[in-house]
């Protein structure tokens, strides 16, 4: 399997960033904050960011595995990489 760079991945799909993040949970999360009435823009520019922090704080925690000698990431990775942010 090839891994490419969130870049290249941005320019190949023409510059719109499809998120992973299931956009019902997102819009979920916006709600859960107060607001009453969410656009589909909101739902989808919020995906984005969780999606890059998520990928940002990932890489981060598995430098920690890898330095710990592991190949499997733990709660406690995640949780320096928070820490660390």
């Amino acid at each position: 399997m090839v891994y490419l760079p969130i870049f290249i991945v941005f320019y190949l799909i023409g510059g719109i960033f499809l998120s992973e993040l299931p956009l019902a949970a997102v819009d979920r999360i916006i709600r859960k904050s107060g607001a009453g009435r969410v656009s589909e823009d909101a739902v989808q520019s919020l995906a984005d960011v969780l999606e890059e922090y998520g990928i940002k704080l990932s890489r981060k925690a598995a430098e920690f595995s890898n330095h710990a000698g592991r190949k499997t990431i733990t709660a406690a990775d995640i949780n320096l990489a928070v820490k660390g942010q």
